[in-house]
Order: structure tokens, then C-alpha cells, then sequence
């Protein structure tokens, strides 16, 4: 038996869609992904030095 903390995707959808209609977002700092720039917020998660989550730009990654 399993389950999820966060409800299916009927719920999933539900609560995106109250965030979007409420103007609610989360903080994010976004860096590109190069293995430099992936080693550095390696290294800056483990010293604690994070305010907000990262976030990998994949569209840009290839190009």
C-alpha cells in the first residue's frame, strides 16, 4: 500500500490552479546547468548558504 503526501493529480491540478488564480509563487534562484555551476550549488547546499531553491535551466543547457 503507498500513498502521497500531496494528493493525486486531481489534487496536484487543484491546488497549481488556486496558486495561478491567487498569484502564489515560490522563490527560486535559477542557474544554468553546466557542471561548474551544478558543483557550486552542490557546495553552497551542503555550507548551508541557500536562501531559496535551485532551479537547472535545461532549455538553455543544449544550446
Amino acid at each position: 500500500i503507498t500513498a502521497s503526501n500531496i494528493g493525486g493529480m486531481k489534487e496536484t491540478q487543484e491546488m497549481l490552479d488556486f496558486c495561478g488564480k491567487h498569484n502564489i509563487v515560490c522563490d527560486i534562484e535559477k542557474i544554468q546547468a553546466t557542471p561548474e555551476t551544478i558543483k557550486t550549488a552542490y557546495d553552497r547546499t551542503v555550507k548551508s548558504d541557500v536562501k531559496y531553491r535551485f532551479v537547472l535551466d535545461m532549455l538553455n543547457a543544449f544550446k
